[in-house]
């Protein structure tokens, strides 16, 4: 043991027992991870050396000034970041956790070519879909940069994302009437307004396991999307009302609860839908591919078939924009909708003269050749 009144080592919170309840603590001040006193003794030669490790440990992975792990640092602790919706900020960190190996290469280094190689990589490693989330967070990352003068300009901005490949089947495929009414039928009821939700109103499936029951006043639903904080208002169509209204009491403070009256994990709900699914699958019920969150895409193909518009589509799913409301509306089946806008665009007439297209004749439709050319073109 050392001899004498020992000095304190850097970085590190102690309590040395004299306050509290007696017990000995020990913390490293900026990662908060507690030392093994039992393993390190308070004050000996194995509690100092491990004391130095961790502080060589923490000099060596604290970011070099210029590269791009000191951006993502200072980033991080910006409110920008913190201002981020949770899953955001889950999603960002994902690709921070992948890009750690070129932490400290310098940000002069980051062009339009080097990053698409960074993407490219990343698509062999972990997937397109993955490949195109880091070039987004890159160009997220980088705007915020070159406002700031760490970086000279959005380097990520204008790179096109890896496309899908033609023969690939669509993620997330939209379920048909035939599916839809399968699996509401074979659901038990504990299982069933998580499913109801998801379907009748194309929450995603955290946001439909996470309902608080305040937000359901028995005739209308109103919450926010964890991932974007968008507003959702719904009023209950008569079938998800039923289900909701007839769902098994519980005290949990979510709407929806699990066989034994607690909330819902997403882990829990996947594995029994999973073993639902595959029976029915087996049973000829279903298509393979079917997801929950194809639900999604599935109230968005509707509402298009129905003739509404992209803006209204984007509120129903909580989306800031109409770019994801269009993406999760294709695939929807515009030939009745079509049909009807001929059969209306026949009546309506034309020019003002309510003259049916049905008895428009070849002379009639001739160009007025004694106009000029100037005057015809107005």
């Amino acid at each position: 043991m050392i001899v004498g009144r020992p000095k304190r080592p850097k970085g590190f919170k102690i309590f040395d027992g004299r306050h509290k309840n007696g017990k000995q603590y020990c913390y490293h001040r900026k990662t908060g991870e507690p030392l093994d006193l039992q393993k390190y003794p308070l004050w000996s030669a194995e509690f100092f050396a491990e004391c130095a490790r961790i502080n060589a440990l923490m000099k060596a992975t604290t970011p070099k000034p210029g590269t791009l792990g000191m951006l993502i640092e200072e980033y991080r602790a910006h409110p920008a970041f913190a201002d981020l919706a949770p899953r955001t900020r889950s999603d960002y960190q994902k690709i921070f956790d992948y890009l750690k190996p070129i932490a400290d290469t310098p940000l002069i280094r980051f062009n339009k070519p080097f990053v698409v190689l960074i993407r490219d990589k990343a698509a062999k490693d972990k997937g397109r879909k993955f490949a195109n989330d880091l070039k987004a967070r890159f160009s997220g990352l980088f705007s915020w940069g070159s406002e700031r003068g760490y970086i000279e300009s959005n380097v990520a901005a204008g790179i096109k994302d890896i496309r899908r490949p033609k023969n690939a089947p669509d993620a997330n495929r939209p379920w048909s009437d035939e599916e839809r009414h399968a699996v509401l039928e074979a659901m038990p009821p504990h299982i069933l307004p998580a499913i109801g939700l998801m379907m009748f109103t194309g929450l995603g499936p955290k946001d439909a396991l996470r309902l608080l029951k305040s937000a359901y006043n028995g005739t209308e639903i109103a919450t926010r999307r964890s991932k974007t904080g968008e507003h959702v208002f719904v009023p209950c169509p008569a079938p998800l009302k039923a289900i909701l209204d007839s769902a098994p009491a519980h005290d949990a403070l979510r709407l929806c609860a699990n066989s034994d009256g607690k909330p819902w994990t997403e882990s829990g709900f996947y594995t029994c839908w999973r073993r639902l699914k595959l029976r029915l699958e087996g049973e000829g019920k279903i298509g393979p591919d079917l997801t929950l969150y194809g639900l999604r895409h599935t109230v968005a193909v509707m509402l298009r078939e129905l003739g509404y518009d992209e803006r209204t589509i984007a509120d129903m799913l909580g989306q800031k924009t109409i770019e994801m409301a269009r993406y999760y509306a294709k695939g929807a089946d515009l030939k009745p909708k079509m049909r009807g806008v001929v059969k209306r665009l026949e009546r309506s007439g034309r020019n003002g003269n309510r003259t049916k297209l049905s008895n428009l004749t070849t002379e009639s439709v001739k160009p007025d050749y004694s106009r000029t050319e100037k005057e015809r073109e107005c």
